[in-house]
């Protein structure tokens, strides 16, 4: 029973991970020099990070969020023809 916690702890740290660095990889791609004030590298570079694990974060839960419902629609299928 403890080793699904872990599995499911590890695949939630990896996909989190994941999403974050490939969010912060896309949003290179975004010029958002041109809205910043001057002379304010440290306040971009953290936009950058806070971006980063907003929408990372937000799209890693989607993601885990429809695995799971994914492992559990065989279950509603086996209430239906079993009942």
């Amino acid at each position: 029973m403890t080793a699904g916690f872990g599995t499911q702890a590890v695949i939630s740290i990896i996909t989190n991970l994941f999403f974050i660095g490939m969010t912060f990889w896309i949003l290179q791609a975004i010029n958002i020099e041109k809205i910043l004030k001057k002379n304010r590298v440290i306040q971009a570079k953290l936009l950058y990070i806070f971006l980063s694990v907003a929408i990372g974060y937000s799209v890693s839960n989607f993601f885990l969020d429809y695995l799971l419902w994914a492992q559990h629609l065989p279950l509603l299928f086996h209430f239906i023809f079993a009942g």
